[in-house]
């Protein structure tokens, strides 16, 4: 039996295909890793705290003129060094959430007007996201966009009926506004505040109490959803502005049974928080010929905040702890306005 040769091209050719196969397992092997690596931006902003502030002077007048040596911050009492400054006339990436429910089927097309209008009230640099939620889930109309014709038009795409998502919602938009990066960040929230599941919770709370206790059995502040949200928004740094509708107003309810007040009342007292603790604004809408003055006035209050960054003192700390933040201003005769602080978690 003869030994098997092989022709000199052929060996050659062989080492070649080796070489290159070697070469893609590589390149393969490193985009891979590449591609399990965190987010830049997420990872450099998570140990960074956020502040939209808002100044006013002793007549409630905004102040926009200000810089960043105007501004001292301290966290627990303790000065903390500023790391990034935006004037008031820094454009924003905002979520525009609409409550497509059973709850606003009578007053669309107020909604969508309001919301036109207010389109026409922001900075052309703000980068606008419309989000509708209803009985079918939660649904993105249109990423995030300065084509205002865009944005107009996915607005008038909101319909739906239905259960009412809220906190999913905000989830939602929170997610997608950690892909924004280090712009500022808002969310305006167009609904009643009746989320669906959680005033089912509600629901059964009231159930169990005694008539006396009735009132008092919820506790608006501790709903593991309404938690969630607020600790999502304090690590993006976003303000939430709710327009309250009507709809959920306590005061509004036809019969005033206890059980159904006190879900009610539940509802609103979330909505509040959710501004309060993100340095935000709750607008009651009176009657729907407001929605549009209200969706404007919330414009304006965005135009009137500072957006400053700072490092958190021990950023690896997650005890779960409150975080007190308190804003100074040079001038003795000029007042700002933030959120009060944050739960390290």
């Amino acid at each position: 039996m003869y030994p098997l040769s092989v022709p000199a091209s052929v060996s050659k050719l062989a080492r070649h295909a080796t070489l290159l196969l070697s070469l893609a397992v590589l390149l393969i092997f490193a985009l891979a890793t590449q591609a399990q690596q965190p987010d830049e931006v997420i990872t450099t902003d998570t140990s960074l705290v956020q502040l939209n502030i808002g100044v006013v002077d002793k007549q409630g007048h905004a102040v926009t003129s200000l810089s960043q040596n105007d501004f001292a911050i301290f966290e627990d009492g303790v000065r903390r060094p500023i790391l990034s400054f935006e004037p008031t006339e820094a454009p924003f990436s905002l979520v525009l959430m609409l409550d497509m429910s059973g709850s606003t089927v009578n007053f669309r097309q107020q909604i969508r007007g309001a919301a036109l209008r207010f389109l026409d009230a922001l900075s052309p640099y703000d980068r606008v996201a419309v989000v509708e939620f209803n009985g079918k889930g939660v649904k993105s109309l249109l990423g995030f966009s300065t084509d205002r014709s865009k944005i107009a038009y996915a607005i008038t795409l909101a319909t739906g009926a239905g259960e009412t998502p809220l906190y999913e919602a905000l989830k939602f938009s929170l997610k997608e506004l950690a892909h924004e990066g280090k712009r500022r960040k808002a969310i305006v929230v167009l609904t009643d505040g009746l989320d669906t599941e959680v005033r089912n919770r509600d629901r059964a709370i009231v159930a169990k109490a005694s008539d006396a206790d009735v009132s008092t059995a919820i506790k608006p502040e501790t709903n593991s959803q309404v938690v969630t949200v607020l600790n999502q928004a304090d690590r993006e740094g976003v303000t939430i502005f709710p327009l309250s509708l009507p709809s959920g107003d306590p005061k509004r309810l036809p019969l005033p049974d206890p059980a159904i007040t006190a879900m009610y009342e539940a509802a609103h007292t979330r909505l509040q928080l959710l501004a309060n603790r993100t340095g935000g604004r709750i607008h009651e809408i009176q009657s729907l010929t407001d929605m549009a003055k209200l969706y404007a006035q919330v414009a304006a209050d965005l135009r009137t905040l500072y957006t400053i960054a700072y490092q958190a003192p021990n950023p690896s700390s997650h005890d779960g702890k409150w975080r007190q933040i308190r804003v100074d201003i040079a001038r003795a005769d000029l007042v700002a306005s933030t959120k009060p602080g944050y739960y390290a978690r």
